[in-house]
């Protein structure tokens, strides 16, 4: 729970409310540490980032508190400790927290600490087993795929079965509709007692 003043002065105010504003317009949240960060991995970090359609975003830690608590977004003064980055994302988080690990692999003093996941609290843990995950996109492409596999081999062998038609001529046609006739004939003939 943050700490509220009895009296607050309106910078203080707008800046919470400006929090609010922001934060209030993304589903999920990724509480990182950047400390020890330089100048130009924190702008490739923003910029890989804005790739996967989130944004990273400094507030101060009483502000946010006193925002997520506005917002009714509990168990997040854990991670609001220190000094703290926030990547902000829309739709799918499991990507930006994917760009988050790999790029605390090429920069160890990155470290993630947790995250809320459409008011779902994350630990580290179970954060980094979620940034392993296809996203919704892939996990369609991957549908699809299997979906498309078996009709595309059927369209193929129909195509086939065309060419060979084609090939052989309306003759090949009336023999192979024959043949399964005088199978069906047979067996459809009562048996004699």
């Amino acid at each position: 729970m943050a700490i509220k003043a009895k009296k607050v002065q309106p910078a203080k105010t707008k800046a919470i409310e400006e929090a609010k504003q922001i934060l209030g317009e993304y589903k999920s949240y990724i509480f990182v540490d950047y400390r020890g960060l330089t100048v130009e991995q924190i702008t490739k970090l923003r910029d890989n980032l804005r790739e996967k359609d989130a944004t990273l975003k400094v507030f101060k830690n009483n502000f946010a508190k006193v925002a997520f608590d506005e917002m009714k977004v509990e168990n997040v003064a854990d991670y609001l400790t220190g000094p703290t980055a926030i990547a902000l994302v829309k739709d799918e988080a499991n990507e930006p927290a994917k760009v988050l690990f790999d790029f605390a692999k090429d920069a160890p003093t990155l470290a993630v600490k947790g995250a809320i996941v459409e008011n779902e609290v994350y630990d580290k843990a179970k954060i980094e087993a979620y940034s392993k995950l296809p996203g919704k996109k892939q996990l369609i492409a991957m549908l699809m795929s299997a979906i498309n596999g078996p009709a595309r081999k059927l369209a193929g062998t129909l195509q086939a079965y065309v060419e060979k038609l084609e090939k052989e001529g309306p003759a090949a046609a009336a023999s192979t509709e024959a043949t399964p006739q005088a199978e069906a004939t047979p067996a459809e003939a009562p048996a004699a007692e």
